[in-house]
This record gives structure tokens, sequence and C-alpha cells, in this order.
């Protein structure tokens, strides 16, 4: 049986070895960058070998090989689509978060950025939490592993802390009175 198997091989080996070139030309014709037709081709060869059985006699060899290389190709097409689309949309959303981020649209968030960091973990995570993700008390304890009433006291000491840390010479209202003052979602205790 070692016999039959040592023949597949073998056979395969030749047909790629004659028809790698060919293959690699009309894979290149056929993409957008070099490096896709190199994946095309990998992936027809791994086809190629999944089904070495069925590998035609050596004259059909390249129009088999052609064939799947098509299916491969238009696979591939497909997929380009697909990745197009998913990164036109994952752009979308970026462009909301990042201009929903209130510290990308004030002057002042540097210093609020600076008067966080000086701010315990703990507090500075509640606040981020409770602030900027929207989250309830009762949500950032699930979080944070703590309970609802840590989290409403911690919140209240981080936005005294920040106060102090801010001072009050911030000029027009923006992001570090919104982040002291910001009206969450109603807080369920």
């Amino acid at each position: 049986m070692s016999s039959g198997i040592e023949y597949y091989e073998d056979r395969f080996r030749r047909v790629y070895l004659e028809h790698f070139e060919p293959l690699l030309a009309y894979a290149l014709r056929r993409v957008a960058h070099p490096e896709d037709g190199a994946d095309v081709v990998a992936e027809t060869f791994l086809v190629a070998w999944r089904r070495r059985h069925d590998i035609p006699a050596d004259g059909e060899a390249r129009l088999w090989l052609y064939g799947v290389a098509r299916r491969v190709l238009a696979n591939h097409h497909r997929g380009g689509v697909r990745r197009q689309r998913l990164g036109e949309r994952l752009r979308e959303q970026i462009a909301v978060v990042v201009a929903a981020d209130p510290g990308s649209e004030v002057p002042e968030r540097l210093a609020v950025r600076a008067a966080l960091a000086g701010l315990g973990e703990l507090d500075r995570e509640v606040l981020m939490l409770t602030v900027w993700e929207g989250l309830q008390p009762r949500e950032v304890a699930a979080v944070l592993g703590v309970g609802p009433t840590v989290v409403r006291t911690r919140l209240s000491r981080a936005r005294a802390r920040l106060r102090e840390l801010v001072g009050d010479d911030l000029g027009p209202p923006g992001h570090v009175l919104d982040v002291l003052t910001a009206a969450t979602r109603k807080e369920q205790r």
C-alpha cells in the first residue's frame, strides 16, 4: 500500500514542478498584488495536494490546476470585497468613536489626562467607566468586581480630587467640566 501513496506523492511533485511557474504567471495576471498571486498558487497546490488522487493524467493536469486556481481566485476576490466592506465599516465606527471621545474635542484634554494620571488607579477607572463609557454604578461595579456603594463613593471622591488637580482656571466650559459634572444615565441604587 505504501507504493500507492508514494506514487501519488511523486506524481504531485512532478505536477508541482511542471506547473508552478505557469500557474504563478496565471495568478499574477489576475490579482492586484504579487503576494496575492503567491497566496493563490499556494492555496491551489494545497487543494491539489488534498485531492492528489483526483489530479487527471499528465496532459490534463494543467487544465485541472487552472480550474482549481480559478475557483481560488474567485474566493480571493470575494474575500477582498468582504475585507474592503469590513474595513469601510470599521473606519466609520472608528471615526464615530474618535469623534465621540470628549477628550479629543477640547483643548484642555491634556490637563484632564494629566489630572487623571494623578488619581489612584481604581478612582480613575471608576470615573472613566462612568463618564466616558456611560456605565451606571452597578455596571461599573460588575466590571471592577466591587459593590455599587464602593463605586458611588469612589466616583464622588474621584470627581472632587479631579477638581483639585485641574483647578478652576479652565476658561470656557468643555471636557473638564463635563468630566467633573457629567450627568450619567439614571443611576440605579
